[in-house]
């Protein structure tokens, strides 16, 4: 990907080597932890990480704002060009709505960090929190996927960038709190499935963003949707379900499996609409 032809965003602000009274003090977790906690957010989500790492029970509470400190290494930078990029795309496409996107912001951290959510581990890697509308990213989760689950390639990064993005286009629409209230009154394997057509709908608004990114800007190279589709179908809930426990149970399914996710990722990339992201169908 030619991610430093792309703008950098600046909304990006890095904790790193900072104290911020996450995640337990700032405990380090080894390589085990950060596995474990990789799989309890893939199958159970942020909130199930947060309990496992964070030692529940706290009131969520944000880090004191700070000026925006942009990162000067290539792994931070990377992560401000991706961001950056995701911002012209969704500016470009509420623009087309008549409406006004507003511009999320990115916390890279390490070991910990309070925000509006709870508390976050150095083990709870790439996150959407509503209450902030603040992506956080612990850029050892990337490593971890490289080395762990074969997701190798700046644009599986880019991807797992572009689905938290996802994540905030559907707190803006309203998307996100319709489906947490319906949540509420449904069925434990009915409010599953929900969250399934959620986050596949974040991985096929990914997928709009690379449309656009290679057509508007053309910062994709040859093999980089490859990429992204590898780390779809790695993160599948099937594929590790399979890898865990040895077997496959589809109705604790919260994400979606690794060929849903590939397929809604593909159906956002070849049409760049977001139109046909409706998952809920």
């Amino acid at each position: 990907m030619r991610w430093r032809q792309s703008r950098e965003s600046q909304n990006v602000q890095d904790y790193r080597g900072r104290p911020t009274g996450g995640g337990g003090g700032g405990m380090k977790l080894g390589i085990g932890g950060i596995i474990i906690a990789i799989i309890a957010y893939f199958v159970g989500g942020p909130e199930l990480v947060m309990s496992l790492f964070s030692g529940g029970g706290s009131q969520p509470r944000s880090e004191q704002p700070v000026g925006n400190s942009k990162p000067g290494d290539e792994a931070g930078q990377f992560v401000t060009h991706i961001l950056g990029d995701t911002e012209d795309t969704w500016r470009k496409i509420f623009s087309q709505a008549g409406q006004q996107y507003q511009d999320p912001q990115l916390a890279i951290f390490e070991h910990g960090i309070n925000t509006a959510c709870g508390q976050a581990s150095s083990a709870m890697g790439p996150f959407y929190c509503p209450g902030d509308h603040m992506v956080y990213i612990d850029l050892a989760f990337f490593r971890q996927l490289e080395t762990e689950f074969a997701a190798q390639g700046d644009f599986a990064k880019a991807y797992v960038i572009a689905h938290e993005v996802g994540h905030h286009v559907q707190t803006l629409l309203g998307t996100s709190e319709k489906v947490h209230a319906a949540q509420q009154r449904a069925s434990e394997a009915d409010a599953n499935a929900l969250s399934v057509r959620l986050e596949l709908q974040a991985d096929c608004y990914a997928g709009v963003w690379a449309h656009d990114s290679e057509t508007s800007r053309q910062l994709l190279e040859q093999g980089d949707i490859d990429e992204a589709l590898n780390a779809a179908s790695s993160v599948g809930d099937d594929t590790i379900q399979r890898r865990v426990q040895g077997q496959v149970n589809q109705e604790s399914f919260t994400h979606g499996s690794a060929a849903q996710r590939q397929q809604w990722f593909r159906t956002g990339y070849s049409s760049g609409s977001a139109n046909d992201c409706n998952t809920f169908k």
